[in-house]
């Protein structure tokens, strides 16, 4: 079966929105144009996953290794030097991309996960105003990835506190309804995502910020999904309004595996104890006593993930000349035409909002009679790559009644001929199983 497709060209035409030049934005990146080994043509879906890497990323990381490698903050020649600034001078450029208030506020890590983990397990061992015990409480979301979810049981196990959560409604949001009954003075942690890695939805952040500082709650962000598809600039922020930590991986933000950041207020860095021991993060070691070094090194025991953040770098300077406001509006015409896509094909079902205004990029999906694994295999047959499966959010499915789903996710590179080839292979997978 083949579904009719429209020109790019002709589609842009209707589309607003769309990155002027999404073709040279294209050319940035060398694996979109790879041919499959049966022939085709990649049909990349899957950004949520883990984002493509425009060629000066990848230039940037091989230039590191050719000729500035060496240990940051330890060898003292020209090369260590050199590998140094590098290092220090990605701090700067994302400290810059999402608007941090101090560049010693942004602690480098291997990912988004082990960042909340660094706020989790800090918060487990914190004392004085910060310790947690039997009465108090951590307030997270149905639809969290696992990885904003395990962090906070573990930390509740070791403390005593209770764990809460925010449901979510049939459209898949937030269910605010019982925001003062959930959010009170028993709360020390408000912990949730920004956009939903399975639902989508963009999350009410400066509202439920609002509420949790009024009872002296910390807020920590999951901005995995966030900072890849819309401006952040935290110290353009209202401080009653503005997260006390922030997390986002850099393998979503076209940079490399192996980097993440956590941000967080500089104050409350100061008062939580160190993560991990070693190198680097201290200022004096005795036989009977350590003392830390300040913050952000107080946090980066051991050798660092130097070269990955020398792509990080690079990554979030690319996304800067884009501009995060050209990508927002990109990801929410090319959603609203995937959408749009997707409502066509009968017998499919989306979860979380079908408003491209309200959620980014990703777009889970059930196909009625097949299995999303047998879903995302017809399609990689014909090139079109999506995940299957839970999407590390299993308590969001449950939610709606499922085990797993399908998910498209769209990113700056993703043109309109690309959900064009989705809607056909989902028709095609229809006819291939004989539903609908």
């Amino acid at each position: 079966m083949s579904v009719t497709s429209t020109p790019d060209s002709q589609v842009a035409a209707g589309l607003s929105g769309l990155l002027p030049g999404l073709d040279l934005i294209r050319a940035d990146f060398p694996i979109l144009s790879r041919t499959l080994a049966d022939g085709k043509a990649l049909v990349y879906l899957d950004s949520a996953n883990t984002s493509q890497k425009p060629q000066v990323v990848i230039d940037a990381m091989v230039d590191h290794l050719e000729r500035h490698n060496a240990n940051v903050a330890r060898a003292m020649h020209q090369l260590g030097a050199e590998s140094t600034a590098a290092f220090e001078g990605a701090r700067d450029m994302v400290a810059a991309f999402i608007g941090a208030p101090s560049r010693d506020e942004v602690i480098f890590t291997k990912n988004a996960s082990e960042a909340l983990n660094l706020v989790a397990n800090t918060f487990a061992w914190a004392r004085g105003d910060l310790q947690l015990g039997a009465g108090d409480e951590v307030v997270i979301t149905e639809m969290e990835h696992h990885s904003n979810i395990v962090p906070w049981q573990l930390l509740t196990e070791r403390t005593g506190a209770t764990l809460r959560w925010f449901s979510v409604t049939d459209d898949g949001l937030l269910d605010l309804s019982r925001l003062d009954q959930l959010i009170t003075e028993r709360t020390k942690i408000v912990s949730l995502t920004w956009v939903s890695n399975a639902l989508g939805t963009v999350n009410p952040i400066a509202a439920i910020a609002r509420r949790a500082h009024e009872v002296g709650a910390v807020v920590v962000v999951d901005a995995a999904q966030a900072v890849p598809q819309m401006p952040v600039d935290l110290a353009a922020m209202d401080d009653v309004e503005r997260p006390d930590f922030l997390a986002f991986t850099g393998h979503k933000v076209t940079g490399p595996t192996g980097i993440g950041v956590l941000w967080g207020r500089g104050s409350l860095l100061e008062q939580l104890p160190p993560f991990l021991g070693g190198g680097e993060m201290i200022a004096t070691v005795s036989m009977e006593k350590s003392t830390y070094a300040p913050i952000p090194h107080k946090f980066e025991a051991g050798t660092p993930p130097i070269v990955e953040a020398v792509g990080l770098g690079a990554a979030v300077d690319y996304l800067a000349a884009v501009g995060m406001d050209a990508v927002r509006a990109h990801e929410e015409a090319i959603t609203g035409y995937a959408l749009a896509g997707l409502g066509s094909v009968s017998g499919l079902t989306i979860l979380g909002p079908t408003d491209a205004a309200l959620r980014g990029g990703a777009i889970s999906f059930e196909l009625d009679g097949v299995h999303p694994h047998d879903v995302a295999q017809v399609l990689d047959s014909r090139g079109v790559a999506v995940r299957a499966g839970h999407h590390c959010a299993k308590p969001a499915h449950k939610r709606f009644g499922v085990q797993s789903s399908t998910r498209m996710s769209s990113y700056l590179y993703t043109k309109p001929a690309e959900i064009d080839a989705l809607v056909e292979g989902l028709e095609y997978t229809k006819h291939y199983f004989k539903v609908g």
